[in-house]
């Protein structure tokens, strides 16, 4: 196959290129056949690389995404999550207001993520306080699928991923609920995790719910929120990367981002692999968190 792109070698030029290369790997074509196309070279272990031509803005937003392009297809599940916040470490108010921390940009890089992702992920109370559509409809892409976390059935039927028909959803909860799952939402959009939560109705495990959606070809995962659904990610360490992005906004007792266990010395605190990307006001920290976090 060849991905041709056109002469104007700017942001709608690599975004072109970009969902073409999730296209054909979402179809299990393996990158290597790909070799050079479009202003791309497939590198092997060191995943694709630009070619010349390309203006700074398309070059600046190809080093954002190339984790996620980089995925093979085949490849073990890998999740990328986000965050947005205030200056002081708020993701909404104390009511849960978080429309919005960040700005027009960001929220156009969210829906990029989205596209690129093969699933997004979503927490329970995400869902109820949100009630989301998750869908690309603010850049060309196709729709992920939509995973929401409800182990405890509190979701209301009526939230509009379970009713819009606009992608496939699926309600995540332990295996021993999916009946009862079934008789709210419909089969279809049901999926019963083996050992999601233990024996006394613990925390949920992430780990089996990785295994799950690879088992439905759901590889490359974003985990978009909210704080306690991205934490758990992190405590479990399921998580490989996550781009935080800081508004220029202070929350007066706010709703904290991320909750992680506590160190008593700062030597003892993560210091991730960190790169930083401007979008209109708001900064936006890759942290790799796979590397560099000695």
């Amino acid at each position: 196959m060849s991905l041709n792109t056109s002469p104007a070698l700017g942001v709608d030029a690599l975004w072109s290129l970009c969902l073409a290369l999730v296209k054909e790997r979402r179809a299990g074509a393996a990158f290597s056949d790909l070799h050079g196309a479009g202003g791309l070279r497939w590198q092997g272990e060191g995943g694709w690389a630009l070619g010349a031509g390309w203006d700074a803005q398309a070059t600046e937003l190809f080093a954002l995404l190339k984790p996620l392009l980089d995925r093979p297809a085949g490849s073990p599940a890998w999740a990328v999550g986000q965050l947005g916040q205030s200056l002081n470490g708020c993701i909404a108010t104390r009511g849960g207001d978080a429309n919005y921390v960040n700005g027009e940009e960001v929220l156009t890089h969210l829906h990029r993520l989205r596209a690129l992702c093969d699933a997004v992920i979503i927490g329970a109370a995400t869902a109820a306080i949100d009630n989301p559509q998750l869908t690309t409809r603010r850049v060309e892409g196709a729709h992920p699928v939509r995973v929401l976390l409800d182990p405890a059935l509190g979701l209301s039927p009526q939230l509009r991923v379970f009713e819009d028909g606009q992608a496939p959803t699926l309600l995540v909860c332990d295996a021993r609920q999916a009946a009862q799952a079934a008789d709210r939402v419909g089969r279809e959009q049901v999926l019963g995790v083996p050992g999601l939560l233990g024996d006394d109705g613990g925390a949920m495990r992430v780990r089996p719910l990785l295994d799950a959606l690879a088992e439905r070809g759901l590889r490359v995962l974003f985990v978009e929120g909210g704080g306690v659904t991205v934490s758990r990610f992190m405590q479990q360490d399921a998580l490989d990367r996550l781009h935080l992005s800081i508004a220029p906004v202070i929350i007066g007792d706010g709703r904290p981002g991320l909750a992680l266990p506590a160190a008593a010395l700062m030597r003892d605190c993560p210091r991730p692999s960190a790169r930083v990307f401007r979008f209109g006001a708001d900064v936006l920290w890759d942290l790799d968190l796979r590397a560099g976090c000695d």
